[in-house]
Order: C-alpha cells, then structure tokens, then sequence
C-alpha cells in the first residue's frame, strides 16, 4: 500500500499507527498489555485457553464460539495464566452476564478449572477431547522413544566391537529399514488410525508390531480410545466403554498408560460432559493458530499493546 502512494513503507507504517488506525484514542490502550476485555462478546458457550503472543509470553484467552473464530470472537485476552490475576480481570464482567455462560470448554489445567468455576458459576466445564488424546498418544511415543534409544545404543555397541565387514552387514528389514530408522520413521503412523495408513505405512507397522509387540499393544490402548470418542454414543455408555479401556490399561501395566488413566479419573466428570453435546476446544485452537498466522505475518511482535489492537479490530 505504501509503494501504491509512493511513499516509504516504514513512513506509512508511523502514519497508520500514529494517525490512521486510531490506536492512541482506543480506550483500553492504557492496559492492554495487561488485559483487554469485551462483555459484549459474551455468549452462552465459551472456550478458555492460553496462547504464547511473542517470547515465550502466555495470556489467557477467552473466545465465545457463537461468533465461529469471526469479528466478535474475543471476550478477554489476559497476561499470564495465574488464575488469582486472570479471576480478578473477568470479574470486571457483569454478574448477570457471566452468569449467562452455559458451557464452557478447556483443557485439564488446574488454574483454567478454577478460572472457569468462579468466573462462570453456572457453566458446565467440558475438558476439551484432543488434550486427552494428546495425551495418550505421547504415552504411546513414550514407549517407541524408549526403544529408540535402545536401538540406538545398541548399535553404538556393535560399531565399537565389530569389524568392517560385519559393519556391512548390518540388520536391514524388508522395508529397506534399520532399526534405528524403523523406530524414527513409525513415529506419524502410530498419530493415525489404522484406516488412514499408506501402504508403506502397513509395511512398517507390520515390521514395527512384530519386533516390539508392547508397541502394538500400546498402540491398541491409543486407538481404543480413540474409538471411544469418535462413537456416537451417550454419557452413560461412555462410562461403560471407559471402564473397559481402564480395565485393558492396567492389565496392559505400562506406567505412561497408568499415569493417563488416573489422569482421566481425576477429571472424569468434566471428560464425560464432552458426550453430552460433543463440545470441544477446536474454535480455540482455530483462534490460537490465527494469532500465531497473524504474528508471522508481522513478522514477530516489537509493540504488544499495538499487536493486541490490530487483533482486537479483527476479532473483537
């Protein structure tokens, strides 16, 4: 637009931030770095979660999905995650809009929990499904990491004993694999369900299954619960399906996969909800990579308060 006017665009740029854009009359300039705050943009289903602006630095965000990642979208971007400064900044909303908000959808984050039940006391808390399954599914990678290193160490053992021609020779699956490669290359085939895989994939996942049998068993827990998620299928059967796959889990013994399933435990009301109207966290997410899509255009973020109104006339 400035080669368009004939003029610099590091001029232009001065002039749209001092002049054109409004930006030094915006109200919540004073503390935007701190928060900004939209209770027009309240709805009765909301997603909380955090997104890094620049360097690292968390807010908490608050987005209402009735506007679907759309003008109206923000409701609060707060710095940080501490709910104690988060609480104290939504508090600043009505009482009677606030207690409005139906559904709220998160992650299992302690501080948002707390965030969500005070600020929206009326709001049912839908853990967000791609967290758990995100979880799961790093138990899984836990494992084929854990056999990596092995393999790896063991051929590290091999190199120093043996010689040149039994270097050679070393172990090559039919695939055209070691095992060392098996093991890297598998690592975006076990993200998927079987009905997804290439025809290589199959390959390697049989080879990689016949090797580490506790992969294809780990894998197994993964994909179940997958399933669990994508059945259309009630809370109360949910329940039911969740207390097989607690049941395969420990008999299953893998500590990552214990880990999870008391993880679930301890959040299993609110992972429950999500069977109720199969809420998630996506419009979040969609929101977040948005942000970030917007700061790689900028090309990093050098004045926050500025950044945040650029946001706000887009989104808010």
């Amino acid at each position: 637009m400035a080669e368009f006017f004939g003029i610099k665009g590091k001029t232009f740029q001065r002039q749209y931030k001092n002049k054109l854009s409004e930006y030094y009359s915006w109200e919540q300039k004073p503390h935007a770095e701190d928060w900004i705050i939209y209770p027009e943009n309240l709805s009765a289903s909301l997603s909380l979660d955090e997104v890094a602006l620049s360097d690292g630095e968390l807010y908490t965000v608050l987005t209402s999905k009735r506007a679907k990642g759309r003008k109206g979208s923000i409701v609060a971007i707060i710095k940080g995650t501490q709910s104690d400064f988060v609480i104290a900044h939504l508090l600043k909303i009505s009482r009677r809009l606030r207690m409005k908000v139906k559904e709220i959808t998160l992650d299992m984050a302690g501080s948002m929990k707390r965030i969500a039940k005070r600020c929206f006391p009326n709001a049912v808390q839908v853990i967000d499904r791609f967290h758990v399954q995100k979880l799961a599914l790093e138990a899984l990678q836990e494992i084929r990491i854990k056999h990596r290193w092995e393999a790896l160490e063991m051929e590290n053992k091999t190199l120093e004993e043996a010689s040149e021609e039994q270097i050679l020779k070393t172990e090559v699956f039919e695939n055209g694999d070691s095992r060392k490669q098996l093991l890297a290359r598998s690592r975006y085939l076990l993200y998927k369900s079987r009905e997804k895989w290439t025809l290589s994939q199959r390959q390697r996942a049989s080879i990689l299954f016949a090797q580490y049998p506790d992969l294809e068993k780990a894998y197994g827990l993964t994909d179940g619960l997958r399933k669990i998620y994508n059945q259309p299928i009630t809370k109360s059967v949910a329940m039911t399906k969740l207390a097989h796959w607690f049941r395969k889990v420990e008999e299953a013994g893998f500590t990552s996969f214990s880990t999870l399933r008391k993880t679930i435990m301890h959040h299993y009301r609110d992972i429950l909800n999500y069977f109720d109207k199969r809420s998630t966290n996506a419009a979040a997410e969609s929101f977040n990579a948005k942000i970030k899509n917007f700061r790689v255009q900028l090309r990093g973020v050098k004045d926050r308060s500025f950044f945040l109104f650029r946001l706000t006339n887009l989104f808010a």
